[in-house]
């Protein structure tokens, strides 16, 4: 069983991460769709990490879990498949001018559009800071390019995944390694529907290895894994569907 997202007590210092899209669902007026976004709150900026499939879909589930557009100081994408970047155009005119960080590979016109709307696009190759104690990992992987968000926090490192096509493991080490820091939580989608129970074994001890916390997969981690997730790290495996609220002190 996997428990509440909200599962610690929340200091007034915690960071929040509000699920606002997800294809698993959590809060009950909350719409799910393929896809995934969160918001971040708690850092210096508040973040909005991608934005689902449908734009429509991401405001009224904003609008249902009380976030306000004007809240957002910044947004970051993983990677480009549409189910991360498809609210783009529709959040675009709720928002105040920000700052984007998108992978180097998104096409120009993409990047023209932000521009045009009068944002600020940082195009993202190599590891950089967001805000304090925010990081990108940096385009990872030889296939598909993603990044991936770190959050330090005094319990350790948060690290939140798009879709992990890179591969969770690979994204987790980075994290540990660029930071020189415990993984306390990784959270998003872990893109393992597809593996073998043999490779599922060597990836949860892998994770196990690096010293991760807890866990909170969702989206295109695959039902079958976010089971045995749950089975595995049991109270330390947090409901990360749609609407869910993680608290980390």
């Amino acid at each position: 069983m996997l428990v509440s997202a909200l599962a610690f007590p929340t200091p007034a210092a915690a960071i929040e991460i509000t699920v606002l899209y997800n294809n698993i669902p959590h809060t009950p007026g909350c719409v799910c769709r393929w896809g995934f976004a969160c918001l971040i709150r708690g850092t210096e900026d508040t973040i909005l990490f991608d934005t689902g499939g449908d734009g429509r879909v991401l405001l009224q589930n904003m609008d249902r879990l009380d976030v306000d557009t004007a809240e957002i100081d910044c947004v970051v994408l993983s990677h480009s498949h549409g189910d991360h970047t498809g609210g783009v155009m529709a959040l675009l005119p709720h928002l105040k001018p920000v700052r984007w960080y998108i992978p180097a590979y998104f096409a120009a016109p993409f990047r023209r559009t932000l521009e045009r709307a009068g944002h600020t696009v940082i195009s993202v190759t190599e590891t950089l800071e967001i805000c304090p104690a925010v990081f990108s990992t940096g385009e990872l992987g030889s296939g598909i390019k993603e990044q991936s968000l770190i959050v330090e926090t005094e319990v350790g490192l948060i690290v939140i995944t798009g879709c992990a096509h890179p591969g969770i493991v690979e994204i987790t080490a980075t994290a540990r390694k660029l930071r020189n820091r415990d993984i306390h939580l990784i959270l998003g989608g872990f893109h393992l529907g597809s593996y073998s129970e043999a490779e599922l074994a060597r990836i949860v001890g892998q994770l196990q290895a690096l010293g991760v916390e807890k866990v909170a997969p969702s989206h295109c981690t695959g039902d079958k894994v976010i089971r045995l997730f749950a089975d595995t790290w049991k109270g330390d495996c947090l409901s990360s569907g749609c609407g869910a609220r993680i608290a980390v002190p």
